[in-house]
């Protein structure tokens, strides 16, 4: 299991329930999860598509640097996030 430290922004991509990937950004994930899964401060894409599934992350230096990763990989057609998925990066 990967260690996760607090505090550190990361950009993430979670699997919903419908099978659809949604990426976000945070600089706490364990909440940020929490919030998609049970809180109304999800986001409201994952609000239907409950429960959601951490299946990828990165670590990044800061908020900007997490917010142009997250642009970055929004860009990715859907079978280049499927394929940025199976190349790790989640410590379960």
């Amino acid at each position: 299991m990967t260690k996760i430290k607090p505090s550190q922004w990361r950009v993430y991509i979670v699997a919903c329930a419908d099978g659809t990937l949604y990426t976000g950004i945070t600089n706490d994930l364990h909440r940020r999860l929490a919030e998609h899964n049970h809180g109304l401060a999800g986001a409201k894409y994952t609000r239907s598509r409950r429960p959601v599934r951490l299946v990828y992350f990165e670590e990044v230096s800061d908020r900007s640097a997490a917010a142009k990763r997250e642009y970055a990989i929004k860009q990715l057609s859907s079978a280049q996030k499927v394929a940025l998925v199976g190349s790790g990066g989640v410590g379960e």
